[in-house]
């Protein structure tokens, strides 16, 4: 082998990370946030052969699943969402009746290589900033390094086109606070705009997240926490079966929406 040469080695990525981001200029689902519940809709979608692509703010994937409850890194489990365990190859073991554990760092990690292999695409240390838009709806999304907006650098961002944008960020809500400052009209909540994160409760938030998950504006749906705070919900603590049973039904409706055949195609 020749001697290594370090301008290969940058072209190498400068080549492979382009042609990942040209290919990912126009999707069928763009996902802000790389949570349990985005990575979750995210692996399913992709497996259905849908050109899908996730957009996480931190350098590491996961959200808030990785620290367990409180840094013991373990998750909770309830009964309904353990077939979502099986799926992804998760390790768990029963507690008590209806409860299960499992390894967060396992379980995170398994979810990352399944969205992965199944033919999405993650882009990190990635923030959305801003949507695109028409007269009716969301069509993609506005991205920019997050050290760049860490940083208050005055630099113009790039844009991307997707058929629908899933809001999976969490407590943050960030993508649909965009859109309650900049798009016309309301959203589909009572009271038309956020209704904001509620304390903890933990079966309320669990039953919740899941009638939460839906199009909380055209072209924009919102699913795992942000889909409980835009909606009022509870706070639901280190229990994550809500969050995948959320990515889950969210892939599901945005399967049957994409094969309807009238929908922009994103080009």
């Amino acid at each position: 082998m020749p001697e290594l040469d370090e301008r290969v080695i940058t072209a190498a990525i400068v080549d492979r990370f382009f042609e990942k981001l040209k290919a990912n200029l126009s999707l069928d689902v763009a996902i802000a946030g790389c949570g349990p519940s985005g990575l979750v809709a995210g692996a399913i979608l992709a497996g259905a052969g849908k050109r899908v692509a996730l957009f996480e703010r931190k350098l590491s994937v996961g959200g808030g699943m990785w620290g367990g409850g409180m840094l013991f890194n373990e998750i909770v489990v309830q009964e309904s969402a353990v077939h979502l365990l099986e799926r992804f190859g998760i390790r768990y073991r029963p507690y008590r009746d209806g409860y299960y554990t499992a390894d967060s760092v396992e379980a995170i990690s398994s979810l990352t290589v399944a969205a992965l292999r199944a033919g999405a695409t993650i882009f990190n240390a990635v923030t959305v900033e801003d949507v695109v838009m028409r007269p009716d709806r969301v069509i993609g999304l506005v991205i920019n390094w997050s050290a760049v907006d860490i940083a208050g650098l005055h630099v113009d961002p790039l844009a991307i086109h997707a058929r629908f944008v899933l809001d999976a960020t969490g407590h943050d809500t960030e993508v649909v606070r965009v859109v309650t400052k900049k798009m016309p009209g309301k959203l589909n909540t009572p009271s038309g705009d956020i209704e904001g994160e509620k304390s903890m409760w933990s079966d309320r938030a669990e039953t919740l997240t899941l009638e939460n998950t839906r199009e909380v504006f055209p072209g924009l749906y919102v699913a795992g926490m942000a889909a409980n705070a835009t909606y009022g919900g509870p706070r639901m603590g280190p229990i994550f079966g809500g969050m995948l049973l959320s990515g889950e039904k969210v892939a599901q409706e945005l399967l049957a929406r994409l094969g309807e055949g009238c929908l922009p195609d994103g080009e």
